[in-house]
């Protein structure tokens, strides 16, 4: 990883995100162990360089955007640090087929919630779906973050670079004050052993309180941001707004939510009703 630490500094002064970063770092540690310790990146020739990249991303099965992100950080690295530009149009992927996501439905979430009995693990689920985080969003809050005072949570430097205010609901503070009162955490809402709580280990609750809930459909820990939206949407709320919670940048992105929600199709009405 010293090989690149000019590379992450780089990537710290142009204020990347953390996980930016780290993603950029990891692959291109990768990269380089796959091409053998006699070779360096900035050192192969393109027609090579292309060779080995496309061998990494078929050996290892990477899906669209790890192929994505591995072309970015190679680009980036050959041509901030050895100011070398590689043409990369080649090996770029197509965008692949979006296919809509299964959404659970409330009494599905409820399951999942009840069925969860580890206070702790049911208070990081709750504050999920109650506030539509990515798991990246929940890890990162900070104590400091909520203020019930004045009914908001702030989510800190999110995707897209940007502060968002959430309203607090009432029902999530109740569980949270329990929780709080029982595990007393220091900085960030949830910790782990040592500090911020793993993304793994969060990934195994939610697989694991599907498991309890018996939830059949294909499902992971987005997909309680994705029933928070449509919820949302499904009880009449401006798609407008819930771009806003979400933090979407663009519209057409939390438009996605349109197309599995089921209140335009319930308020259609049958031509039966026409005669």
């Amino acid at each position: 990883m010293d090989k690149f630490k000019d590379f992450k500094q780089l990537m710290l002064i142009k204020r990347y995100s953390p996980n930016t970063i780290n993603a950029y770092i990891g692959l291109l540690a990768s990269f380089d162990r796959y091409i053998g310790p006699e070779q360096e990146i900035h050192r192969l020739d393109n027609k090579f360089l292309l060779q080995k990249i496309r061998e990494i991303v078929i050996d290892r099965k990477y899906a669209y955007t790890t192929q994505k992100q591995l072309l970015s950080a190679i680009a980036l690295y050959l041509r901030e640090i050895f100011a070398t530009n590689v043409d990369f149009d080649t090996l770029r992927p197509r965008q692949p087929q979006r296919v809509l996501p299964d959404i659970l439905s409330l009494e599905e979430v409820k399951r999942i919630l009840e069925l969860t009995s580890n206070l702790k693990h049911k208070a990081m689920l709750t504050t999920i779906y109650a506030l539509g985080l990515r798991s990246g969003e929940l890890i990162n809050l900070k104590i400091s973050h909520l203020d019930s005072h004045r009914n908001r949570v702030t989510i800190r430097a999110a995707k897209g670079k940007r502060d968002r205010q959430l309203p607090f609901p009432e029902s999530l503070k109740e569980i949270l004050r329990e929780y709080y009162k029982r595990y007393k955490p220091n900085t960030y809402l949830f910790e782990g052993q040592k500090g911020k709580y793993a993304p793994a280990s969060l990934r195994a609750v939610f697989s694991n309180a599907c498991e309890r809930a018996d939830i059949q459909k294909d499902v992971t820990l987005h997909s309680l941001r994705h029933a928070y939206a449509t919820h949302l949407l499904e009880s009449g709320t401006d798609l407008r707004l819930i771009q806003e919670l979400l933090g979407h940048n663009n519209i057409k992105t939390t438009m996605l939510y349109t197309h599995v929600s089921n209140r335009s199709l319930l308020q259609v009405k049958s031509p039966l009703d026409l005669l």
